[in-house]
């Protein structure tokens, strides 16, 4: 009789095997890929690093690791640039080091030189990125073999590491070039001493005008800067320009004092024409806090305000009382420096948070009646050129009646084009959510908006967006954005929303 047993096959232990490679051949490329970022990040610190003269600077420049790219210029001790520039895993750093006395008195002493620095700077940047681009490859390449070199003790290992990083270093400046934006210069963000960022961001008309040569701002650029330094202990005067109107926006102050402080600082340093409150000032809206509204008496410029959710009719009959103060409610409009501003107060009060029964609805049909004087103002020949409400959503319906409406309430800043051509600016809290601040595990920021209008056409050019840091922070950072009608390329639109016919608006 057969052996069945004989026949049966056991089986093989070899895939098991392979199977338990894989996971080697898995930590070998991990280690490696370590090595070569590491290698390369240690070599651009220890010898990536460019010292460059532009124009009458001295400045280090180097490349960084970055998930973000871009560039960032640090004008120690005033604070930093940081431009868009690129998008890539490295970041240009600029580091303005000091200023050479003998170029700055040569520009101070000859200022007809300033119209040849543009290309001067060119230049110096130029000739400066292709120094950097060759330190950088050494630096990248060295680093990694070296550190390859100590890890693995092979030398056919740590060149395929320095190899590695070189050509990582190269995807990385090939995307850098692809994605480069040269017009990234003209919306900076600067953080550090508020009151030199008028002086170094520049003023509206001056980015409107020149925004097509991207040279002549990058000089006009350094050459604030070297203002700066000139003035040496005190900052130079910011000279505004006269055919822009200058609007502060603030908006949800919640009783906070320093709010005052920081909108007087403010209206001093932008040269700003009058103040737009889009409510929420108070918290309660009581009589007791009536006083915490006297400041708004030594401001010195006019003072338009609407209701919001926590603001009472006895707080708006308090501040209709005041010489410089012009309440808006129920589609009112008023002409105040230059321009015409139409707003309504919030018809819900709502102090201690609750869900008024008007809700949604009573918001939009507060905004219906706005949009509804907004006609009456376009068919009488003096059209709106402002539109203030405290909700985003009684904003939303004067959408193609007005170029630009302006609201709060929900505590964060944010800019949006409405289907009908109305630009809808919201601002977050100039008071940091008042005591609300203290409620969460991060401090909310206080922001405000200088608005840059046209004095002839009374349309907004550009805006400046101001975060400083909440309860406790001492940061700040103001950021410059330009309406789409200013940026470069963009044509003159054929219609705006203040010349759209009662029977055109939605």
């Amino acid at each position: 009789m057969p052996n069945r047993t004989a026949h049966r096959v056991r089986p093989r232990p070899l895939p098991r095997l392979e199977l338990a490679a894989r996971p080697g051949r898995w930590a070998h490329a991990l280690g490696l890929a370590a090595v070569v970022l590491a290698g390369a990040w240690l070599g651009l610190l220890v010898v990536g690093t460019a010292r460059v003269p532009v124009g009458p600077m001295d400045t280090t420049m180097a490349l960084r690791p970055s998930l973000t790219g871009g560039t960032r210029i640090d004008v120690s001790p005033l604070g930093a640039l940081s431009l868009d520039s690129h998008a890539a895993p490295v970041r240009l750093d600029v580091d303005v080091d000091r200023l050479d006395p003998p170029r700055s008195q040569a520009l101070v002493d000859h200022p007809e030189r300033i119209s040849g620095l543009q290309d001067e700077i060119v230049r110096d940047v130029e000739h400066g990125t292709r120094d950097l681009a060759v330190r950088s490859c050494a630096a990248v390449v060295l680093g990694a073999t070296a550190l390859g070199l100590a890890v693995y003790r092979r030398p056919r290992r740590a060149l395929a590491a320095g190899g590695l990083a070189l050509v990582l270093l190269a995807a990385s400046g090939a995307s850098a070039y692809a994605t480069w934006n040269p017009k990234s210069v003209l919306e900076p963000r600067f953080s550090g001493l508020l009151a030199s960022a008028p002086s170094v961001v520049g003023n509206a008309r001056s980015i409107v005008t020149e925004f097509d040569v991207y040279q002549k701002e990058l000089a006009r650029l350094v050459t604030n800067v070297t203002k700066l330094y000139d003035a040496t202990s005190t900052l130079p005067a910011y000279r505004p320009d006269p055919s822009t109107i200058r609007v502060l926006h603030v908006s949800d102050i919640h009783l906070n004092p320093a709010s005052w402080k920081i909108i007087g600082s403010l209206v001093k340093q932008y040269q700003v024409n009058v103040i737009v409150d889009s409510g929420d000032t108070m918290d309660h809206g009581t009589a007791a806090e009536n006083g915490f509204l006297d400041p708004i008496r030594d401001l010195g410029v006019p003072y338009v305000w609407v209701r919001g959710n926590h603001d009472s009719r006895t707080t708006q009959r308090y501040l209709e009382r005041m010489r410089n103060v012009r309440v808006l409610d129920d589609g009112r409009a008023v002409t105040v420096a230059g321009l015409r501003f139409a707003g309504t107060g919030d018809p819900q009060f709502t102090p201690d948070r609750s869900a008024a029964p008007g809700g949604e609805a009573a918001e939009r049909l507060a905004g219906a009646r706005l949009a509804s004087a907004l006609r009456d103002q376009q068919a009488a020949g003096t059209p709106v050129d402002v539109a203030v409400a405290h909700e985003p959503t009684a904003a939303e319906e004067t959408d193609g009646l007005v170029p630009l409406v302006l609201c709060g309430h929900l505590h964060h800043e944010g800019t949006r084009m409405l289907p009908y051509g109305t630009r809808l600016r919201r601002e977050g809290s100039t008071g940091g959510s008042g005591l609300r601040a203290v409620e969460r595990r991060h401090p909310a920021p206080i922001e405000a908006s200088i608005l840059y209008f046209d004095r002839d056409s009374r349309r907004l050019q550009a805006w400046d967006a101001i975060e400083l840091g909440g309860l406790g922070l001492t940061t700040a950072e103001v950021s410059r954005h330009l309406v789409d009608e200013n940026q470069p390329g963009a044509t003159t639109p054929s219609h705006s929303p203040s010349a759209t016919s009662p029977s055109a608006s939605p």
